[in-house]
């Protein structure tokens, strides 16, 4: 499949946030806020506009991905998400052309480290770690299997150990979310297998003892 990746501008901004719902939509949770944070996050001050990406099949937008400035401790990352990609166009490589694409391009913008919270069994594959093998935290000081750091230069979080802490932008507030969401076709809102997984990866955790 022949993709375009591009910057996004802003007259993608409803396109990108629809597909991000499609995407999303009772994949995690019943719903989803995904969408919302998208829209919000573009005008936050850890929002990192040079890193946000969309991918074009023919006229038609499929996928999308957004950067946001992060931390371990006092020690500056960053952390890509959501990575949006159409459900038919799933399967197919576009996130991954997405990731591959950002990733190389945010190296030689000069970051250092890129930290995720995102399935153990799929981030691999582009260099991830588990945050553990750094002894990188949660903000809440515990090891988790959804915690994912990635070094853009060698020896990046060599010594640096500590809790992550996203952007504050991930904090949705539930009732703008939901008001947002008012402005899109109306969907019905269940519970899915997925979300049963996601709560899984989601429980993988286990304290710090040092």
């Amino acid at each position: 499949m022949r993709l375009e990746i591009r910057r996004e501008a802003e007259e993608d901004f409803r396109a990108v946030e629809e597909v991000t719902r499609e995407a999303f939509w009772n994949l995690h949770v019943p719903g989803c806020d995904e969408h919302y944070l998208v829209h919000s996050l573009r005008e936050h001050k850890d929002f990192l506009p040079e890193l946000d990406f969309v991918a074009v099949h023919g006229a038609e937008i499929v996928g999308s991905i957004l950067y946001s400035r992060s931390r371990v401790e006092d020690v500056m990352t960053i952390t890509f998400g959501p990575v949006s990609v159409l459900p038919v166009y799933q399967r197919m490589g576009v996130g991954s052309a997405l990731i591959w694409h950002t990733l190389s391009l945010a190296k030689e913008m000069g970051h250092r480290a890129v930290l995720i919270y995102g399935s153990p069994d799929y981030y691999p594959r582009f260099g991830f770690r588990p945050g553990k093998h750094f002894n990188i935290r949660t903000s809440d000081n515990m090891y988790a299997a959804a915690l994912q750091a990635l070094e853009l230069a060698p020896g990046a979080l060599k010594g640096v150990a500590g809790r992550f802490f996203e952007s504050d932008a991930f904090e949705v507030d539930v009732r703008a979310s939901e008001a947002f969401d008012k402005g899109f076709p109306r969907r019905e809102r269940r519970a899915t297998g997925t979300q049963r997984e996601f709560q899984k990866i989601a429980s993988m955790r286990e304290p710090y003892k040092g």
